[in-house]
C-alpha cells in the first residue's frame, strides 16, 4: 500500500533525484566496489561499537553493580581488537593503492585532449584543432587522457559518472584518464570553489559510438590542427628567429627534442616533457640548457595564454614524430647542446651537421 502511494507524481522533484550516479567508465566499477566496502566496514564497526555501549550500559548499570568491580584485562581480546582492524586497514590500503596507480598511468594509445580551466568555464582543445567550451566529446571504448591547466585559480575537474576528479592547479599540468563504456550525456563539474561564478562552471560530456563520433568530428568546425596552430604561435611570437629548425641558432634547435633527456647548465639532466617545455616557455631562465646563456629568450609569463602554450607544445611534439607521447626517454643519453661560436654566421649544411639536432628550449 505504501509502495503504491509513492508514485512519481507524489514524489515530485525527488522522483528524478538519483541516489547514485550512473556507472559509465571502465574505472567506475572498481572504485564503486571499494567505496561500498568502506561503507560496509564503517556500518559494521558502528553497529558493533553502539551494541557494546548499550550492552555495557545495561549490564553494569549502577542498580545492578552499586559497587565498582575491578576487571583485569584480556590479552587475547586486546590482540584481537588490535590485529583485526589493522588487517582490515591493510586491505583498504592495498585496494586503494591498486586503483590509484592504475588511474595514474594512462595507456600508451590514449587519445590526448587538452583542458584549460578559467573563471568560469572549461576550454577544450582536441589534437585535430577542434575547440569547445564546457562540452567534451569522446568515443566509447577509447582511452582518453586529459592534460589540464588553469589560467587563474585552483579548479577541480570532475565527471561523477566516470568516478574521476582531479584538482587543476595554476602553474603546472595535471592529468587524468578514463575509458568511457556507455554512450550518453553526462554532467561535468568544477568541484573546487573558484569564485562567485563557481556554481555556473558546469558542462557536459557526450560519449558517442564510433560512427557518431566520426560524424561529429567531420562536422566540427576546425581551423588547422593543434600543432598547426602552435606553428602559427611559434612564428607570431618570433620564436623562429632564434629557434632555427634546420640548423643551430641563438637558441636551441627544437627538432627531435620532445621526451628526450637534456643536460642543463648546472649539470642536472631533465626530461623535455610537457611540464618542462611549458616552464621553459613561461620562465626560460629557470632551467637553462648547457652551452647557452640565460637572458637570451624573453619571459612569456603573463604574456601568453595557457591555450597558446598547449598549442606551442603540440607543435614541438610534432617535430619529434617518431617519439610517442608516453615514452619517458630515460634510457637515452642526455643531449648536450653546442651553440655556434661567437661571430660564426655560417648557415651551411656542414656547419649544421656538427650541432646535435636535438636540443631544448631555453
Amino acid at each position: 500500500m505504501l509502495a503504491s502511494a509513492l508514485t512519481r507524481e507524489s514524489l515530485g522533484p525527488l522522483a528524478d533525484l538519483p541516489l547514485f550516479p550512473p556507472t559509465a567508465s571502465a574505472q567506475a566499477q572498481g572504485i564503486d566496489q571499494l567505496y561500498f566496502f568502506l561503507v560496509a566496514v564503517s556500518a559494521v564497526m558502528t553497529i558493533i561499537i553502539f551494541a557494546a555501549i548499550i550492552w555495557f550500559a545495561f549490564k553494569y548499570h549502577r542498580n545492578r553493580n552499586p559497587r565498582a568491580t575491578q576487571i583485569e584485562g584480556s590479552t587475547k581480546l586486546e590482540l584481537t581488537w588490535s590485529i583485526l582492524p589493522f588487517l582490515i586497514m591493510l586491505i583498504m590500503f592495498w585496494w586503494g593503492t591498486r586503483i590509484f596507480f592504475a588511474n595514474a598511468q594512462p595507456p600508451k594509445d590514449a587519445m590526448e585532449i587538452f583542458v584549460t580551466g578559467k573563471q568560469w568555464m572549461w576550454k577544450i582543445q582536441y589534437p585535430d584543432g577542434g575547440r569547445e567550451i564546457d562540452e567534451l566529446h569522446v568515443p566509447v571504448g577509447q582511452p582518453v587522457k586529459l592534460t589540464m591547466a588553469s589560467e587563474d585559480v585552483i579548479h577541480s575537474f570532475s565527471i561523477p559518472a566516470f568516478r574521476i576528479k582531479h584538482d587543476v592547479v595554476p602553474g603546472h599540468y595535471d592529468a587524468l584518464w578514463f575509458t568511457a563504456t556507455k554512450p550518453g550525456h553526462y554532467h561535468l563539474f568544477c568541484t573546487e570553489y573558484c569564485g562567485t561564478g563557481h556554481a555556473t562552471m558546469i558542462g557536459w560530456v557526450d560519449v558517442l559510438d564510433k560512427r557518431d563520433y566520426d560524424a561529429w568530428q567531420s562536422g566540427a568546425g576546425k581551423q588547422g590542427t593543434l600543432a598547426e596552430k602552435g606553428q602559427q604561435q611559434f612564428e607570431q611570437h618570433g620564436c623562429s628567429t632564434c629557434h632555427l629548425l634546420d640548423q643551430q641558432g641563438r637558441c636551441p634547435n627544437l627538432r627531435g627534442l620532445y621526451n628526450k633527456p637534456v643536460l642543463l647548465a648546472d649539470g642536472q639532466t631533465v626530461i623535455a616533457d610537457d611540464a618542462y617545455i611549458r616552464e621553459s616557455i613561461l620562465d626560460p631562465n629557470a632551467k637553462v640548457a648547457a652551452g647557452f646563456e640565460p637572458g637570451v629568450m624573453p619571459v612569456f609569463k603573463g604574456q601568453i595564454s595557457e591555450e597558446a602554450v598547449i598549442q606551442l607544445i603540440a607543435f614541438i611534439k610534432s617535430l619529434s614524430p617518431n617519439t610517442p607521447a608516453s615514452q619517458q626517454g630515460s634510457q637515452q643519453p642526455p643531449i648536450v647542446i653546442a651553440p655556434r661560436a661567437p661571430g660564426d654566421s655560417s648557415t651551411s649544411t656542414s656547419n649544421a651537421s656538427r650541432t646535435p639536432a636535438n636540443s631544448q628550449p631555453q
